[in-house]
């Protein structure tokens, strides 16, 4: 048997008659009724008793009428949810994330959340190299990284914004009126944010060699929250990007614009793989960046 020999005799059960049961399904009358003959001479027993002028249905029939229905309906239901996954309504919305992560990310998961609410996200947090890593072993279809980095040409990059830096000081020192230079910081001693692979540590201490200015490093720290309150208790000044700060709020400290005369900026993007068809989820997930994400937070 198959799908459309249950949905036939789910009608003939429901209408009492093959005629009535015909008509509601469009077809002649022989033909289903050699399709409930078929039926019984398959399964070996009598689904319906032909008795005056309506068909009884047995036993047997009864059984075959219970399930058939729950088989119909799990059909419509699997070729419902297949339909949603296809155009992105369903499924899952696999991104990495840097591990500094994005500001914005929340605000835009939850729009995404209210246009496609049936999808469920597996969201991963690593650094930018390893990040590009999974995008291309296929571990996540998005991935959010923060540059300087070596691409390559198998990956699509989107641009976000570009993020300023900023030195974070305790507020026991003294407050700068302008924006700084490296010069006037590079006394300090500095506490730099490190993760292995973590451009950011890098892209600072580029722009103090671009300038032929030694600064004074006693340390890296790749545990972000103990570093907000190492400097908070004096203990050392840091140079980090924007998005730490909006996400580690409540610190006593003081925040200065790192000047761009250091030309000390993070571009921040949205990669995928090339060469690879993307799931209609994560397409809908880059069109909505696209139209009302984060490329409006450039500078």
């Amino acid at each position: 048997m198959d799908i459309r020999q249950l949905r036939y005799f789910i009608a003939i059960v429901e209408e009492r008659t093959v005629s009535a049961a015909a008509k509601r399904l469009h077809l002649s009358q022989p033909p289903l009724s050699q399709q409930l003959k078929a039926m019984e001479e398959e399964l070996g027993t009598f689904l319906v008793e032909r008795t005056g002028k309506y068909l009884k249905v047995t036993e047997a029939g009864k059984k075959l009428y219970d399930y058939a229905l729950q088989m119909v309906q799990l059909m419509e239901e699997a070729k419902l949810e297949v339909k949603e996954v296809g155009i992105g309504k369903n499924g899952t919305l696999t991104i990495g994330v840097n591990t500094f992560s994005v500001a914005e990310l929340p605000e835009v998961l939850h729009q995404f959340q209210t246009q496609y609410p049936k999808v469920t996200y597996k969201i991963q947090q690593s650094e930018s190299a390893h990040l590009c890593q999974l995008v291309r072993s296929r571990a996540v279809e998005l991935a959010f990284i923060r540059m300087p980095l070596e691409l390559g040409d198998d990956l699509c990059f989107l641009h976000l914004y570009t993020e300023p830096f900023y030195l974070i000081t305790s507020n026991k020192q003294k407050q700068f009126a302008h924006d700084v230079s490296l010069a006037d910081i590079q006394d300090l001693p500095l506490m730099l944010p490190s993760i292995q692979g973590l451009g950011v540590h890098y892209l600072i201490l580029e722009a103090f060699s671009q300038l032929h200015l030694p600064p004074n490093i006693m340390g890296e720290c790749s545990d972000i929250s103990l570093l907000m309150s190492l400097i908070s208790s004096d203990f050392c000044a840091s140079i980090v990007p924007e998005t730490l700060l909006k996400r580690h709020k409540g610190y006593e400290v003081n925040i200065h614009k790192i000047s761009e005369t250091a030309k000390m900026s993070s571009p921040v993007g949205l990669i995928w793989l090339k060469n690879h068809r993307l799931s209609n989820t994560a397409q809908n997930f880059i069109d909505l960046i696209k139209k009302e994400g984060m490329q409006s937070h450039d500078g």
